[in-house]
């Protein structure tokens, strides 16, 4: 790649751009005009909505710009009376905006405290400060572990950088004095110092970002993707339906433009899922605020749900199983006739007090060989997570140290017993070794003398035999994948009580594609992974039918990351990783995972509940609407009978139902297990209300008798679908659903005038009782009807994959 200066890509500044010295840094005086002509480092992508941007989207909804619409059609009519459905519809929008504004403050508060800092020279002194901070010319170190936050060009030292989360490509590049670095990308090794070229949305990830959001919308959850489609389909059908209706009342049935109106009205409000967005919304906002208590940062709501339903958890060894800090247990000279304890110590100490201590493992060895260098190297190599050594060249010698298979290659068997005896206990083992040649970042292929074995080990953490305990009991399987020494990576799992931890394979031996997505689901630990092979065990997990969440905190660990369904990162690791992750545990604590698993489960469990109260009203109304257009019926009920109808058994019971505790199993698609509930009760109102149309009919009582009786039935059917939803009881459900029948009975008693209900008649109070003690038989009678159909849909579907299956087995032999 050709060198670049500064001045290659110069545009029309309004300040002029100078080349600091890079021990010195900017000036005061210079930042301050930086900052004032707007050359900060401030994201494209804000972490959350603006308060204003919150508000517009709670009040101008297509479904709340239809409210407003409906309520100036009642307006116009003077039907006063049936406006009440807008006291729910302002309510609605009050407490989105807001929950969502509550959320927003936890998520900004939490987004300060772990926003990414970067070490800069500014006044000849070394400064942290957040990258939002920075502004063009500031010269910033970067080491490894870091994103880089801005475009740069190199001015001194050497690193090593992985570009796939902007081109796609996961080699390693190496970048010295005079080479771009690139914002998006990440240093795997090394440590240099380097001038900001571009910011903010000058910056190449600034612009990717844009294209991105032009392009491409977020992904949505299953959750929010069946709401959205509803939601839609909904929208498309409304507006052509409303107009017939309003065109059968008034011309075909010859009602006066008020009942016209007031019937449409009812019709299209039966059909609008007024509170179930929003629930959703409001459920996901309230998660968010009840994982910030367990100091869990949520990039993506949605991501929420996702690990509801996960049932493979990839976890690396250090940093979840074990503690992040590493010690050195042990030295074993290889060759003690030459190389004494003391000279290996020598050579140890001046090997790493060469290196930067840009992981755990050489800040390990830096703790325990702090002997001084006693000469300077001519060449460094940084620890490669793809070669799995780093290197250090004095001229006449050149010394490695890191995995001994990879030093070793085909001379790895004749120290394998020794080095898996050694594993098996527990332990990392690192080569230390002598290389015949110079080091040019590449492969070693000249000869390799071993000088000892470094021994390291890591603290299983405490709370992590419970947790994987937890995930046991769960059902979610647990894939450890590490770049370590399978032997002594399944020998922490083991102790951590992670099941099937017998189960390893060494990855270097998976050396195609096809093997790794074999070994995928044979295997529970996976040693000796590079990079890309993580995130080809992600994506095969994923091509087996897998949900799969990742866990980690190593920029080793971002490809992985970034193709799971759900990412967690631990605060304490790399700024790539926590960057790319959708969740980020701020603790760095493994332990948080089981409340963030029940927080998700709780949201898509109960939103479930839920949405199921909502669609019997919208499917009810849907069929009666197209009954009454084909059959000439008037609509039976009016607006403010809904409203009182759609509160009582739906409004009010889903907010609390939506919040409580719910630990059970995501199961199935949300779409089909929320009509599977909803379709009996919904069948079971028409049945009764087309039942009370037939009588009035037959019998010709008042029109407002028969809208009493129907709206009553409606209520009646709408509690015995609560009670189904409620059980099992618990005492909160309980007072939920005795609190729902009470306020009814009242509210039809003694505000009978308010919701337009009329004293029946004795006929019409049988014709009540009697529709009344049909109710719960027929919903019970439809349910048994539509459980069978399930059954035997099921069995269909079995039985064709089954046949297609048996199909592609005889066609492939």
């Amino acid at each position: 790649m050709r060198k670049k200066s500064i001045s290659d890509d110069t545009q029309a500044l309004s300040i002029q751009r100078i080349q600091p010295d890079p021990r010195a840094g900017l000036t005061d005086a210079q930042i301050q005009e930086r900052v004032e002509h707007g050359y900060t480092n401030c994201s494209v992508n804000p972490p959350s909505k603006s308060v204003g941007q919150i508000i517009l989207s709670n009040v101008f909804t297509f479904f709340n710009l239809l409210y407003f619409f409906l309520a100036a059609c009642i307006l116009f009519v003077g039907s006063y009376q049936n406006l009440m459905f807008m006291v729910i519809i302002l309510a609605n929008m009050g407490i989105g905006i807001f929950q969502e504004l509550r959320a927003k403050k936890t998520i900004d508060k939490l987004t300060l405290l772990s926003a990414p800092k970067a070490t800069v020279i500014r006044n000849h002194e070394e400064q942290e400060v957040s990258t939002e901070d920075l502004v063009l010319d500031d010269i910033v170190i970067f080491s490894a572990g870091n994103q880089i936050c801005a475009d740069a060009i190199v001015l001194e030292g050497e690193v090593q950088v992985n570009e796939s989360l902007i081109t796609g490509e996961s080699n390693e590049i190496t970048k010295r004095q005079g080479d771009p670095l690139f914002s998006g990308s990440f240093i795997i090794s090394g440590k240099c110092c380097a001038q900001l070229d571009k910011v903010g949305a000058e910056s190449f990830a600034a612009k990717l970002t844009i294209e991105a959001k032009k392009a491409k919308k977020r992904k949505k959850s299953e959750m929010m993707k069946s709401l959205t489609r509803l939601i839609q389909i909904i929208g498309i059908l409304i507006i052509p339906i409303g107009a017939l209706l309003f065109f059968q009342q008034y011309r075909t049935l010859q009602l006066t433009m008020e009942q016209s109106v007031v019937s449409t009205v009812a019709a299209l409000l039966g059909m609008i899922p007024e509170g179930l967005y929003l629930l959703t919304s409001v459920a996901l906002a309230v998660s968010v605020i009840r994982l910030a208590r367990h100091k869990t940062l949520v990039h993506e709501m949605g991501c929420i749900e996702t690990l509801a339903r996960v049932d493979v958890l990839c976890v690396d060894k250090t940093g979840t199983i074990t503690e992040p800090q590493m010690q050195v247990v042990d030295t074993i000279s290889l060759q003690p006739e030459q190389y004494t304890d003391g000279e290996i110590q020598k050579l140890l100490g001046g090997f790493v007090s060469s290196m930067d201590g840009d992981n755990s493992t050489m800040q390990a060895l830096k703790a325990h060989f702090h002997m001084p260098a006693y000469r300077t190297p001519t060449h460094i190599s940084p620890f490669s997570s793809s070669l799995k050594y780093s290197g250090v060249s004095y001229g006449d010698a050149s010394y490695v140290i890191g995995a001994p298979e990879f030093i070793l290659h085909g001379s790895y068997e004749s120290l394998r017993p020794q080095i898996e005896d050694y594993s098996l206990q527990g332990n990392r083992v690192l080569l230390f070794a002598k290389y015949e040649g110079p080091l040019d970042g590449g492969p070693l292929c000249r000869p390799v003398t071993p000088i000892a074995l470094v021994l390291l080990a890591n603290q299983i953490r405490k709370e992590a035999p419970e947790t994987f305990q937890y995930f046991a009991r769960q059902g979610v399987a647990i894939k450890v994948i590490s770049g370590d020494n399978p032997l002594t990576v399944s020998q922490i799992a083991t102790q951590a009580g992670i099941d099937n931890a017998d189960r390893f394979v060494d990855a270097s031996t998976l050396t195609t594609k096809e093997a790794i997505f074999q070994a995928a689901d044979q295997y529970t630990v996976f040693g000796r992974v590079t990079p890309d092979q993580k995130r080809m065990l992600v994506q095969a997990l994923k091509k087996s039918g897998h949900t799969v969440a990742m866990t980690g905190d190593g920029v080793n660990d971002v490809l992985a990351l970034k193709d799971a369904d759900c990412s967690i990162a631990m605060a304490s690791g790399s700024d790539a990783a926590c960057h790319v992750s959708q969740l980020v545990l701020l603790d760095s604590n493994f332990a948080s995972m089981p409340h963030v698993v029940m927080e998700g489960r709780r949201v898509v469990n109960n939103i479930e509940r839920a949405a199921s109260l909502f669609l019997v009203k919208n499917i009810f109304s849907f069929l009666l609407a197209i009954i009454t257009l084909f059959a000439a019926l008037p609509y039976p009920v009016t607006p403010v009978q809904l409203s009182l109808v759609s509160s009582l058994t739906i409004g009010v019971p889903s907010f609390f139902l939506a919040l409580e505790p719910n630990k059970n199993i995501v199961k199935g698609h949300f779409l089909r297990n929320v009509l599977h509930r909803a379709f009996p009760a919904a069948l079971t109102d028409l049945f009764v209300v087309i039942g009370v149309l037939l009588f009035w009919l037959a019998f010709d009582f008042s029109d407002s008798e028969m809208s009493t009786i129907c709206a009553t039935l409606m209520g009646i059917v709408g509690l015995l679908m609560l009670f189904k939803v409620c059980t099992p009881f618990n005492i909160k459900r309980r007072l939920i659903w005795g609190s729902m029948v009470a306020a009814f009975i009242l509210a039809s008693l003694l505000f009978s005038d308010l919701f337009m209900l009329t004293p029946l008649s004795f006929g019409g109070s049988l014709i009540l009782v009697v529709f009344a003690l049909l109710a719960y038989p027929t919903m019970k009678n439809i349910t048994w009807c539509m459980d069978k159909l399930g059954l035997g849909v099921q069995w269909c579907l079995d039985k064709c994959k089954l046949m297609i299956h048996r199909l592609k087995t005889e066609h492939s032999s």
